[in-house]
């Protein structure tokens, strides 16, 4: 038996969902009377947040678990730890075969953190990672503080599946949520502190709503709620931007001018290898047609170099689907097998020296583009969100509408919209001066 515990801390890894969940585990623990502490070689009760879709991201629970035990030890402590997430889900019982951790409990069954919690607190087996097909939000508690920008789920799951990702087998099916119940959130956000909401979800332009209405429905609703001053979303999928979804872009001032729509390789032999479901082709058509609706819109992707039997011409070919975009913000990574999935099988795999060369060059083009659209924004006015303080006495730093970092000197607080002049563009943020306040 295990003394229950009085504090805990909450790391997150991977994407934005699991930062959205961790802050929920986070909420649960402190609903049981727990205190939260910023420190986790501090904490009675340590849960890591795991992400799976990278074999290093994998890699480094285990060495954070090993890392936590052998702190707590010198100090004479053994605090409970939980594993939770992408990796709870894909290896439960082999974390707890492997690290003997207290609780494993997976994304969609997180709203029983607080049950395992007690379980393993009396020497019980700690371990769900059931997939019900009941929704878990209905247990979480309601939001009551929260930052000037704020995330909330509202889709989990894929259907793609993309030869490549674990994400189909630890996320589920694709699974949206009722828009009653997102509205219903989104306005306790707001009332909580929230000036700006990012939509989630693994394939967040898929949800639909009873009616089978899309995404542009749930935007419109939110559109309505006062207070909210900015919208935004991510991640999408290509295959769903629909018609609808693209006007709303035009059509919805609070929908800011930014697209996180990856597309992975500019080959159509690799893509259709990756089981994408688009061509080069479609996708950049795709991308006419938003930028036609919203010429200033920011665009961002995802790629993944060395796919198996990638050749060094497709490689080029991705490079030049890179020139012709001209992307404003960019993920790239090599590729990882991850067990279980098609691709992990399959032959041909590409040297590790020449997937380490093809990053290199694929993220100096996007290190360049990114330049380039950070200088573009020299001397334009912009909105920009005051999100928290910054390194210099009275520096403040915020985004743009353009998901850029923004320092600048001011007096306004944590959540004021300021009109700001940028008056420097460096490589990964912008700096400027404040014009007029804007009313709260």
């Amino acid at each position: 038996m295990t003394t229950a515990p009085k504090t805990f801390h909450v790391k997150s890894f991977g994407c934005q969902m699991n930062v959205y969940d961790g802050e929920r585990m986070g909420e649960l623990m402190a609903a049981e009377g727990l205190t939260p502490v910023a420190d986790a070689d501090a904490a009675d009760l340590v849960v890591l947040n795991t992400c799976h879709i990278r074999e290093k991201a994998t890699e480094k629970v285990y060495s954070d678990i090993g890392r936590i035990r052998k702190h707590a030890a010198a100090g004479g402590r053994k605090p409970m730890i939980a594993v939770a997430g992408c990796v709870a889900q894909a290896e439960g019982a082999e974390i707890v075969a492997r690290a003997r951790v207290d609780v494993v409990v997976g994304p969609q069954a997180y709203h029983n953190l607080p049950d395992l919690v007690a379980r393993a607190a009396a020497g019980a087996p700690a371990l769900d990672t059931d997939m019900p097909p009941e929704s878990k939000f209905g247990a979480l508690p309601r939001r009551r503080r929260v930052g000037p920008s704020a995330f909330l789920t509202v889709q989990e799951g894929c259907d793609k599946f993309c030869t490549y990702c674990v994400v189909p087998y630890t996320r589920g099916a694709e699974v949206s949520r009722p828009m009653g119940a997102i509205v219903d959130e989104a306005r306790a956000l707001v009332d909580a502190g929230a000036r700006e909401i990012t939509l989630l979800g693994q394939n967040v332009n898929g949800w639909r709503d009873a009616d089978q209405n899309g995404l542009e429905a749930l935007i419109h609703a939110l559109d309505r709620i006062e207070g909210l001053a900015r919208i935004r979303y991510t991640t999408s999928h290509p295959n769903d931007m629909t018609d609808g979804l693209i006007r709303a872009h035009a059509e919805v001032e609070k929908l800011m001018p930014f697209l996180h729509l990856p597309v992975q390789a500019g080959s159509d032999r690799v893509l259709k290898a990756m089981n994408r479901s688009h061509t080069r082709d479609t996708y950049l058509r795709l991308l006419d047609r938003i930028r036609a609706v919203r010429p200033d819109i920011a665009l961002s992707g995802d790629f993944i170099v060395g796919f198996p039997g990638e050749t060094d011409a497709e490689f080029e070919e991705t490079l030049s689907l890179i020139d012709e975009v001209g992307y404003a913000q960019a993920f790239s990574f090599k590729y990882s097998p991850r067990p279980g999935t098609p691709a992990a099988t399959m032959q041909d795999t590409v040297p590790a020296a020449v997937m380490d060369e093809r990053l290199q060059r694929l993220q100096a083009a996007l290190n360049r583009d990114q330049a380039a659209f950070n200088a573009a924004t020299l001397g334009r006015t912009c909105e920009v969100l005051i999100e928290r303080k910054g390194k210099l006495p009275g520096q403040m730093l915020g985004k743009s509408p353009w998901l850029q970092s923004v320092h600048l000197m001011t007096d306004a607080a944590i959540g004021d919209i300021v009109e700001v002049e940028v008056v420097r563009a460096d490589p990964n943020s912008l700096a400027g001066v404040e014009r007029v306040r804007a009313a709260a």
